[in-house]
């Protein structure tokens, strides 16, 4: 399982979550198995996305098409810096 760690400001959060929600890259046909969304408490229009992918080569290919949305639309949604990493769980635990 891999996870595509997406982060970036946004200049209204509540615009930037109508936009999400209208899934202009197509998450689920992308490979998207589930995602998670985080608000910072210290700046609340800063957007931090956790999308779980099957494998390492899924994640880097929406991080792709993601990378050309935000090429082509990425001022007209709102976006400052927008940042996409994979990541690869090394362990997880539980209490």
């Amino acid at each position: 399982m891999a996870t595509l760690q997406v982060e970036h400001g946004t200049r209204d959060f509540g615009a930037w979550k109508e936009a999400f929600d209208g899934d202009p890259v197509g998450r689920e046909a992308g490979g998207v198995r589930r995602y998670t969304i985080f608000r910072s408490s210290e700046d609340p229009n800063r957007a931090i996305v956790h999308l779980a992918f099957d494998s390492h080569d899924e994640a880097e290919a929406f991080g792709e098409k993601l990378r050309a949305l935000w090429s082509a639309r990425g001022s007209e949604l709102g976006l400052e810096s927008p940042n996409a990493r994979v990541l690869e769980a090394v362990e997880t635990h539980t209490y």
